[in-house]
């Protein structure tokens, strides 16, 4: 989909961006894409802006779309408009948009902020799709050195132990100790190769799978959840998505029992829907909503006191906002620390590795024949 306006050159061209509503081989409309829905969402947010109409903004979309599968998303939606007279109903028809956006866009419609809540969804989808990178790019260069790590040393025990076997027998004798285990090993692995290379495919596929399904992603996010370290990165996910709901959901003219209502289907971490349940208890019986996030840690420190002042100064939503950009950039540094620490111990763990592979044969070797 085109931006219209100064936001053109930030989206692109239909051929610069994903598609919205692309077809699957199935011929499906598949569900959109965190970069889909900011477009959408900044799309309609410009045209609402500039005083059209929604039902005007989709046909205008439509016609400038030159997309099979995009235009076929934007007809079933101005068709479902033309009956119910409401956009919401209509993309929530369509199976295809986020559950999260339907009712933000239902809540635009109901309050006469169509325009205010486009907008914000544009950022909120655009962070998602950032943090989403980011978080991949923190994973990614410590897998790739953990395969160059597994790769050298299988070309170590299958390729190099045998050259160093046959010159051991050469000289009369024979591996001992950690150089005749890894030689076994190597066997082992060559006879098995097939076996070795069907089981790590098999297992390389389930993860690619299981990550593009919600019920792996959940998979992977409780397993995660056993490490403390990756248990606090995803409460500070948790803090940083909710203080951004929250702001979306004040600034569209909700209550914040309301907003508390959106924000916790977004959050996946059991201790934190814990706290927010307790918050919302507290708010039932009076407590100011900043003083009761304080209370169970939900913010800490400088995020507390900001909330607090906010909810007094009656911005609660733009310093919300501020805190969600605040826990955002905070994560993003914890990940650039994990990446600077995590590289340089696996480049240490394969040097010790090559190092003790090598000096487990060459150590003997140089025994033998200095004995000669």
């Amino acid at each position: 989909m085109n931006r219209t306006g100064d936001k053109e050159n930030k989206a692109g061209t239909p051929k610069e961006r994903h598609r919205t509503g692309e077809k699957g081989r199935t011929g499906k409309i598949r569900r959109l894409s965190n970069p889909e829905a900011a477009a959408f969402a900044g799309q309609m947010a410009v045209l609402l802006k500039a005083g059209i109409p929604a039902v005007e903004g989709i046909t205008l979309m439509y016609e400038d779309s030159e997309d099979a599968g995009e235009r076929e998303l934007l007809k079933r939606i101005l068709d479902e408009t033309a009956v119910t007279d409401s956009l919401s109903s209509a993309m929530e028809k369509q199976d295809v948009f986020p559950d999260y956006m339907v009712r933000m866009v239902r809540v635009g419609e109901q309050t006469g902020n169509l325009d205010t809540v486009m907008a914000s969804l544009e950022e909120y989808y655009e962070n998602e799709e950032t943090f989403r990178r980011e978080a991949s790019d923190a994973v990614f260069y410590p897998l790739v050195l953990t395969c160059v790590m597994i790769a050298v040393v299988v070309v170590l025990v299958l390729q190099v132990m045998p050259v160093f076997e046959q010159v051991y027998r050469e000289l009369g004798t024979e591996m001992t100790g950690f150089s005749l285990a890894l030689k076994k090993a190597g066997d082992g692995i060559r006879t098995y190769s097939v076996s070795f290379l069907l089981i790590l495919g098999a297992a390389v596929l389930i993860v690619f799978v299981s990550r593009r399904t919600e019920e792996g992603r959940m998979f992977w996010h409780n397993f995660g959840r056993h490490f403390k370290k990756f248990r606090k990165d995803y409460e500070m996910e948790d803090a940083w998505r909710f203080s951004g709901v929250m702001a979306m959901t004040l600034a569209s003219g909700l209550t914040p029992e309301e907003g508390m209502d959106m924000a916790e289907d977004l959050v996946c971490e059991p201790s934190i829907i814990e706290k927010l349940e307790a918050v919302r208890e507290d708010m039932t019986a009076g407590v100011p909503m900043a003083e009761s996030l304080k209370k169970h840690r939900i913010f800490s420190g400088t995020y507390a006191k900001m909330a607090l002042i906010g909810e007094k100064a009656g911005s609660l939503d733009r310093v919300l906002n501020q805190i969600a950009q605040m826990y955002r950039q905070e994560s993003q540094e914890r990940m650039e620390r994990y990446i600077s620490t995590v590289e340089p111990a696996l480049v240490i763990i394969l040097s010790a590795l090559i190092g003790a592979v090598l000096l487990s044969v060459m150590l003997p070797l140089l025994g033998i024949i200095s004995s000669l």
